[in-house]
């Protein structure tokens, strides 16, 4: 017995000799990557200090006739690379990806579409802007947000979400293509997703708002990688199809017509540019003018641009306690409201201390969700031009 005590007793000595030895060589590690992270984030946190950001309104008048292509060519435009390709600049500079938040606010029912842009490259967005809507109206507006404080004032009741995707980025959801937007139909004749959106937001009334928020950036996956993975879903589909019919010489007959469909969309909807985009909504009302019946609405807002068969979006990280016992006094739920307002405020979400992990949707999905809609949008508190313009401002660059 005194035998295996001495064999344990030596053994623990042995491991700690060599736990001890392995730690004059981990640790300098450990604690040099701890810091190489800490100076990351403060260089990140530096620069984007210094950013000065904008937003804008754009005003649309009530016979527009545009694709959603036309904001997808909009769009492409934010897939900003620039300023970070050298050491020096990424390492030392802290500089980073430029991001811009797409919003759609309705403000007691008044329904606006604005962009929050760096400073620098609003004049580049309101160029493109007017190439494709040449009656639009653009102008810098107060931020919504700052108007009022959930944190700080007990006026207000508020619920809010963000949005994940169900299935892997490549698989695309249901954009304007397939609700045949793309095409030539007469005005009275569109199907148009974003329709369902617009309605809600101008279905607010006195004491409410109802927010939507999309973070969008030039994705950190370069084409290449962007079309491996749908390559490699693509792959995988076959060998399971290969796997289940027991043969090992591949045919096009194996795959349903369904299949077939599924495929052609991957490869078109990693043909576009990608970005990374995150997204959230919020609604928040006068604690007297508080419909719980618009929460599941909000919930649902983003549900006509889901497919069976492809991809959809679904709810991740919202403002609720599942069971009242986990959260006496309801400090937990308060904390997680405050949280989110803030995020949204900030427009926080692909840095630190704001970061989050990013979706993946190409130009024409982000253009899905993200369009200015014609007249099959009539909601009558939806912010228009009354007249047409003939010509944009002659003063912006060229």
């Amino acid at each position: 017995m005194e035998f295996l005590l001495d064999l344990f007793i030596n053994s623990l000595r042995d491991v700690y000799a060599l736990a001890n030895e392995g730690l004059k060589f981990v640790a300098p590690v450990l604690l040099g990557f701890v810091a190489w992270r800490v100076w990351l984030r403060y260089i990140n946190a530096e620069f984007l200090r210094t950013v000065k950001w904008q937003l804008i309104e754009v005003r649309l008048p009530k016979e527009i006739r545009r694709s959603p292509l036309a904001m997808e060519l909009v769009l492409n435009t934010l897939h900003q690379t620039g300023g970070t390709a050298s050491w020096l600049d990424r390492y030392w500079v802290g500089k980073v990806r430029m991001y811009f938040s797409l919003e759609i606010v309705s403000i007691e029912g008044d329904v606006h579409f604005l962009i929050r842009t760096p400073e620098q490259f609003r004049n580049f967005i309101e160029s493109y802007i007017y190439a494709h809507y040449p009656e639009a109206e653009i102008g810098e507006v107060p931020d919504y947000t700052e108007k009022l404080s959930y944190a700080k004032d007990g006026r207000w009741s508020m619920f809010g979400t963000e949005f994940a995707l169900t299935a892997p980025d490549p698989y695309p959801i249901k954009t304007y293509v397939d609700y045949g937007l793309n095409e030539t139909v007469k005005e009275e004749e569109k199907i148009d997703p974003i329709a369902t959106t617009i309605e809600l937001m101008g279905s607010m009334t006195a004491g409410e708002q109802l927010w939507l928020q999309i973070a969008v950036r030039a994705s950190g996956k370069e084409m290449k990688g962007w079309k491996k993975e749908a390559q490699d879903e693509i792959k995988k589909i076959k060998e399971e199809k290969m796997k289940a019919a027991a043969v090992e010489k591949w045919s096009d007959q194996l795959l349903t017509p369904g299949e077939r469909e599924m495929m052609k969309a991957l490869e078109r909807n990693v043909d576009k540019l990608p970005f990374d985009v995150g997204i959230r909504a919020i609604y928040i009302a006068e604690k007297e003018a508080f419909r719980g019946a618009n929460i599941p609405a909000m919930l649902n807002m983003l549900k006509q641009y889901n497919s069976n068969n492809l991809n959809g979006f679904k709810l991740t990280r919202f403002t609720a306690i599942n069971y009242p016992w986990e959260d006496i006094g309801n400090i937990r739920l308060e904390n997680k409201k405050m949280k989110m307002f803030d995020l949204y405020r900030r427009r926080g979400y692909f840095y630190p201390p704001h970061s989050r992990m990013p979706m993946v949707l190409s130009s024409e999905e982000l253009a899905t969700i993200y369009h200015f809609p014609g007249q099959v949008a009539s909601t009558p508190s939806f912010s228009r031009v009354e007249s047409k313009k003939s010509e944009p401002p002659t003063n912006l660059p060229i």
